[in-house]
């Protein structure tokens, strides 16, 4: 909470006994069954955590970048995967929020801010992950409609939600001839793949979303044709530092988990806590959590005021804090030792469930990537 303002103190209260009250007693079972826990997302979104940076006139809370990653941080604590999806939906809702019109925005945001309805990211494909500027889903315009034909993979809730937002191609090659449509279940011509089976995110169904010849009415694009790439883009950059936030909630976690078994686990007649190897490695897992957590917020702050260098700095942020928080919840599975490994223990689920943080939103190369180009340019 150091140097937080008094009311994002009590956002980070309300979170976190949210947090430990209504998520961390299910997290094990919500994994194991592969429980995609809507009950209790609704209950979060009455908190006001269903589109937390979204405008108040359409039902969101209208916080700033700073405000969503605390809120992150502490709901990651009772469950990294359903947060993370929340991340996702909330970055949707901000992107009709933001792009779309006026009966856009009213026509859904509403629905989603209450998570009555839920929301999907739909931009990588099977054959452009990290290259997604070359995304070959395509949409014809025809008369007063879009015809969708393509597929996109790995999509978060997919099958499950209600409201899918989709990168397609409308005009040539490259990022200058994507456009964003905002789709509906139900719509014909949208179907879905097998439910993928993961290692970690069990909370969260991930399926591929199939378009063939999907009628999409044009009124459902948000923005203008060819600003779709740019509307993608922008919604990464805070979907960047959410993720970064669900590992910070996520290593905040195993570290207090290690610091308890180091205290009750007895090795050579004394106390784990009492090696000083075992200190030293504690203390090095608080120094770099709180390092992540400093940068994150940064970049959160320059993400809210519209600077220059936000992007990069998410693109830092993310690429850090992601990197490091996945090795302090491996330092405290390893802490664990056998124990960690068993799925009785929570440490081994932080474990999992961090592990894409590293992938999704962007890879790690990629932000090196963006990073490099960043300082080579300038």
């Amino acid at each position: 909470s150091a140097g937080l303002t008094e009311e994002q103190k009590e956002f980070q209260k309300v979170a976190l006994d949210f947090a430990a009250k209504e998520m961390a007693p299910h997290m094990a079972e919500w994994d194991e069954k592969e429980i995609f826990p809507v009950e209790t997302m609704r209950k979060a979104a009455q908190l006001g955590f269903g589109g937390i940076y979204v405008k108040p006139d359409v039902g969101g809370s209208g916080l700033s970048r700073l405000d969503t990653s605390i809120i992150f941080e502490a709901l990651s604590t009772g469950c990294t995967s359903t947060t993370a999806y929340m991340s996702i939906h909330n970055m949707c809702v901000w992107m009709i929020d933001t792009f779309g019109n006026e009966e856009q925005r009213h026509r859904f945001c509403p629905s989603l801010c209450s998570m009555e309805k839920f929301a999907s990211y739909c931009l990588t494909e099977p054959g452009s992950g990290s290259d997604a500027a070359s995304l070959l889903t395509s949409a014809q315009r025809k008369g007063d409609t879009y015809v969708l034909n393509g597929s996109k993979a790995f999509i978060s809730g997919g099958g499950d939600t209600d409201v899918y937002v989709v990168m397609c191609r409308t005009g040539g090659p490259g990022p200058k001839g994507i456009s964003c449509l905002v789709l509906e279940k139900g719509m014909p011509g949208l179907s879905f793949g097998k439910k993928e089976k993961k290692v970690g995110w069990n909370s969260q169904p991930t399926r591929a979303v199939i378009f063939e010849d999907c009628i999409v009415p044009a009124g459902n694009r948000l923005g203008a044709e060819g600003q779709g790439f740019s509307i993608a883009m922008k919604g990464l950059n805070g979907g960047r530092i959410n993720i970064a936030s669900c590992s910070l909630g996520a290593a905040h976690a195993s570290v207090l988990l290690a610091q308890e078994h180091l205290t009750v686990r007895k090795q050579f007649g004394e106390p784990l806590a009492n090696n000083q190897y075992l200190q030293f490695r504690l203390a090095e897992m608080a120094t770099r959590l709180v390092a992540a957590r400093l940068m994150v917020r940064s970049a959160a702050r320059a993400l809210q005021e519209g600077r220059e260098d936000a992007a990069v700095l998410c693109s830092m942020a993310k690429l850090f804090a992601t990197d490091e928080c996945f090795a302090i919840c491996n330092q405290a599975l390893q802490m664990h030792g056998g124990y960690g490994y068993l799925k009785d223990y929570a440490v081994q689920q932080f474990v999992r469930d961090i592990r894409v943080h590293q992938i999704l939103e962007g890879t790690n190369e990629v932000m090196r990537m963006i990073v490099a180009r960043n300082l080579l340019q300038s």
